[in-house]
């Protein structure tokens, strides 16, 4: 079956309880936060949003879509991730990419903009090696250790599973080198598809065997506006979307975006599935000031066509 997310947006934090359980009570299988330390518009720290949504919950899966590493030292965040995913009961996706889109926040902890594919890639390593490993030691570019025992170790064996996301070509050699999942955005159904065979190829030339849904976990986040009006469903996601990155959408939307009615959401949705698609993370782009109709339209509308693909 496929499984069904949601973001949670730069939500106002006296609404996140509310929008947290409702996506819960709705069925979603998952909600999931994304992650910057400086960005264009007020952001809250993704680790400690989700600590507070695991108080709120029961069920769903809690995600990072996606953790930027390279921006702190991966010693604390394998510290800070075991602990979120033993107080959230082993419900923890760790999903991490590289970022740079915003080279300030780089600068501003320390982390030269261009050693940040390297840094996450060591990240990955010291994580993995932490949680499963103690006393555990470390001697790499940028992280040296001995001796060191993190407890206690998350409750998932092995620790959370590590979702790649990106859709650059490096990111696609990480997810097939280092990957438990892979999780795109801003791409279309056909490069998916193209992406996806890229790292099941480049896994097995590597000698890892990798099989979507057992053990493996491909993902997509998907921009969408439901509205019975496609055209204005196109200029809400246009605005609300280049108003968050600050650049421009409008050219972006028809493309990437999934718009309209319920049955075309449905339809648009449908090309990712079959491109081989396993969980869909919606991240609605209507404004804050619709987030709840929109949660509560996509579960009545288009969540149980999704359910029965």
């Amino acid at each position: 079956m496929i499984k069904v997310g949601v973001t949670l947006g730069s939500r106002a934090p006296d609404t996140l309880a509310a929008m947290a359980g409702r996506i819960e009570a709705l069925g979603y299988d998952s909600i999931w936060v994304g992650d910057h330390v400086q960005f264009h518009n007020p952001t809250l720290e993704s680790l400690t949003v989700l600590s507070h949504v695991a108080a709120l919950t029961r069920r769903v899966r809690l995600g990072t879509a996606v953790y930027l590493l390279a921006l702190r030292h991966p010693t604390l965040v394998a510290k800070t991730v075991a602990t979120l995913d033993v107080l959230a009961g082993g419900r923890v996706v760790f999903g991490v990419g590289v970022g740079g889109e915003f080279p300030r926040e780089f600068e501003a902890v320390g982390v030269p903009h261009r050693e940040r594919g390297p840094r996450v890639d060591e990240g990955i390593e010291v994580c993995r090696l932490l949680w499963t490993k103690a006393p555990a030691s470390f001697e790499g570019r940028f992280v040296r250790f001995a001796d060191v025992a993190l407890e206690p170790r998350p409750l998932q064996p092995g620790g959370p599973p590590i979702w790649i996301g990106g859709r650059s070509d490096h990111a696609l050699r990480r997810a097939a080198r280092a990957g438990d999942g892979w999780i795109s955005y801003v791409v279309t159904p056909e490069r998916y598809r193209r992406s996806l065979e890229t790292i099941l190829t480049l896994a097995a030339a590597a000698g890892r065997r990798i099989e979507p849904g057992r053990g493996f976990e491909p993902a997509h986040l998907a921009f969408t506006v439901v509205d019975d009006d496609w055209e204005r469903a196109r200029a809400t996601a246009a605005e609300f979307l280049s108003r968050q990155y600050h650049q421009p959408f409008d050219d972006l939307v028809t493309r990437y975006c999934v718009l309209g009615p319920p049955s075309q959401c449905v339809e648009t949705l449908a090309r990712f599935v079959e491109a081989g698609v396993r969980t869909l993370v919606i991240g609605f782009s209507a404004g804050a000031d619709r987030a709840e109709e929109q949660v509560e339209r996509f579960a009545a509308d288009v969540l149980p066509s999704i359910r029965r693909m």
